[in-house]
């Protein structure tokens, strides 16, 4: 048992207790905090992490604040059972039974409807008191998806776990909090923030958040029973066709990342794409998330979707992540139908198997997102300005030689 859940004990079993906590509260908020997660949390953020993952948290409570409703709520939960112990009565007809429980359900069912709307309340205080440049963060942590990482087992055979300096950088980014140990400058010349290392193409980073989505997406379908599974498979070329659109991509070579078939029908066949978009990125940042979410997966549609139906008889579905870990509309479809084909194959709960499959997504984003910010990018154009350097001093004695040459004639 958790150390946590002991506290819970003592609030939902003991009355008017919650002063006692207070120095509880103390080393939770100067000592475990700043030493787990980070030193540059402020009260606010003290307020955000003591809710659900769900709500942009980590579920460390306030013990002070919730021991009360804890007691009360445990109270209304358990009086039709604290009514039979004080009457003793011991005798039961299958109708009272039946009653008994139908009591106890409603009780705990309203208890964790009134436990719900208080977590609403406190996000949408927390909320409003974020400044603007933080409003963007929450509002990936509370998408579907974005937290699952927090509430996962740290499970080193499906690469659940991270050390302790990607733990850290997860949170930094996940609070919009300073990344401490960094250069300043990023190799490429330009100021190495947070917004640019997840988008700075030097290193290969960018390019290796897709392919791990990618390929995770290959391996699923082959798991979940799929056929004729393939990476980056070319499409039919275009023998005089015409498109709707002016944007439809008319290249004989142009290629998708992942193609399956019997994913929604039998023999049929569907084209994935995946694109990794940074929400921090100015041309992301200006606009609602929802509204950026849409507007990549309708450039993928425009490009590729018509050609799809039309020339290959095949349908195409866009896969969108953000870098945080926060799905499309389209890729939450797929991502539901896939979950719904492997837990018929593996004979799992779908709601284990949609949890799995949304923690290994999760976790591939996190790890290839932590990378970028903090790995080699190298200093390919140090070098490409210092080669420049030496072929103008070449050029300078070359120019120099045949100068003084000339005028010896």
């Amino acid at each position: 048992m958790g150390l946590s859940k002991r506290w819970l004990f003592i609030m939902r079993t003991t009355k008017d207790i919650s002063g006692l906590f207070q120095p509880l509260e103390d080393i939770i908020s100067s000592t475990f905090i700043p030493k787990t997660i980070s030193n540059q949390l402020t009260p606010n953020n003290r307020k955000l992490l003591s809710l659900p993952a769900r709500h942009g948290g980590l579920g460390i409570f306030n013990p002070v604040e919730i021991a009360d409703f804890e007691y009360t709520s445990s109270a209304a939960a358990t009086a039709p059972l604290s009514k039979i112990i004080n009457g003793q009565k011991t005798q039961f007809d299958p109708e009272s039974l039946h009653l008994l429980k139908r009591d106890l359900v409603s009780a705990k069912s309203e208890m964790l409807t009134t436990k719900r709307l208080n977590q609403t309340k406190a996000e949408q205080l927390v909320r409003e008191a974020l400044p603007p440049s933080e409003q963007r963060f929450h509002q990936e942590r509370t998408r579907r998806g974005s937290s699952i990482w927090v509430t996962s087992l740290p499970l080193k055979e499906h690469r659940f776990n991270l050390n302790k300096q990607e733990f850290w950088d997860s949170m930094s980014l996940r609070y919009c909090l300073e990344l401490e140990g960094r250069p300043p400058n990023c190799p490429c010349g330009k100021p190495n923030t947070t917004e640019h290392s997840l988008s700075c193409h030097l290193g290969g980073y960018v390019q290796l958040r897709h392919n791990e989505i990618r390929d995770l997406t290959a391996n699923l379908l082959k798991e979940a029973g799929c056929r004729d599974v393939s990476r980056e498979p070319h499409l039919l070329p275009i023998t005089g066709e015409t498109f709707r659109l002016k944007s439809a991509n008319t290249a004989n070579d142009a290629r998708l990342d992942v193609a399956a078939r019997d994913f929604w029908l039998p023999m049929d066949k569907i084209y994935t794409d995946v694109r990794i978009f940074n929400p921090l990125a100015p041309t992301n940042s200006a606009i609602p998330l929802d509204t950026a979410v849409k507007r990549h997966e309708d450039e993928k549609k425009r490009c590729y979707n018509e050609r799809v139906l039309e020339v290959e008889q095949s349908c195409f579905c866009p896969l969108v992540f953000s870098v945080t870990g926060a799905l499309g509309n389209e890729a939450e479809k797929f991502y539901r139908r896939l979950a719904k084909l492997l837990a018929d194959k593996t004979h799992q709960a779908y709601s284990d198997t949609i949890r799995y499959i949304r923690q290994r997504l999760s976790f591939t984003l996190l790890r290839t997102t932590v990378i970028s910010l903090r790995g080699h990018r190298g200093n390919k154009f140090t070098k490409t300005r210092q080669y420049k350097s030496e072929l103008n001093d070449i050029n300078l004695l070359y120019n120099t030689f045949n100068s003084t040459k000339f005028n010896q004639f």
